[in-house]
């Protein structure tokens, strides 16, 4: 499974690439607005410093407005990627881009239904929320394994990205269940890479090379 960080800040963003695990990134408007940064140049950066698809949210909410929006933003580099929202303006704008080589991540998926939909237009990825299921009391592990379940029935090329992760579980339940991406925050990655036993481990690595150095210089 592939893991791409879901931000808009630019120095985490080169920090986990520098780490060699990046495959590419998620924003949303949510995201980019945070930073305070002009968003088309910050996309740029971002797609400068990532060597893998970066997914920038079109926010038109009729299909001419999402295509004319979508161009312009695949103008920016090659490796940018379409998100696009779940909605019937949302799928005829993707069946265009799709038709014309645009890669679309349809996003704010919550169901099997909307993923199938997705795929017949399409879609080079779906994102389903799995986090926001889990808040209205849904079971979003069990939406992601449908969806993994049903691609892998027809042999769907639509790939599928875990999104809206909470927690380090999240990631697990998502490679476990077979989805091709998780999209993770910066501090889940953080806590992903983190075990006590392994602080443990090296605490006393430490202990024993301090020790070592002082019985070699008596």
């Amino acid at each position: 499974m592939k893991i791409f960080i879901d931000t808009a800040n630019i120095e985490h963003i080169r920090e986990v690439n520098s780490w060699g695990i990046l495959s590419g990134v998620t924003t949303n408007p949510t995201l980019c607005a945070r930073e305070g940064k002009e968003f088309h140049s910050s996309i740029k950066e971002i797609c400068e410093i990532v060597d893998g698809p970066v997914s920038v949210e079109a926010v038109s909410m009729d299909r001419k407005g999402i295509v004319k929006e979508a161009r312009e933003l695949a103008r920016i580099a090659e490796n940018v990627v379409i998100k696009i929202p779940m909605m019937t303006e949302g799928l005829a704008a993707t069946k265009v881009l799709a038709n014309e080589g645009v890669k679309v991540n349809m996003t704010l998926i919550f169901s099997v239904n909307q993923a199938l939909l997705a795929a017949q237009v399409g879609a080079t990825y779906v994102s389903p929320f799995i986090g926001r299921l889990d808040d209205i009391g849904q079971d979003g592990m069990g939406v992601l394994s449908d969806i993994v379940l049903v691609y892998d029935n027809y042999g769907i090329e639509t790939q599928v990205i875990a999104a809206s992760i909470r927690h380090p579980m999240h990631v697990v339940r998502a490679a476990q269940i077979g989805a091709d991406i998780a999209t993770v925050p910066y501090e889940v990655l953080k806590a992903m890479v983190k075990h006590p036993l392994t602080d443990k481990g090296i605490a006393k690595f430490l202990e024993d090379w301090e020790k070592l150095k002082k019985s070699v210089h008596r």
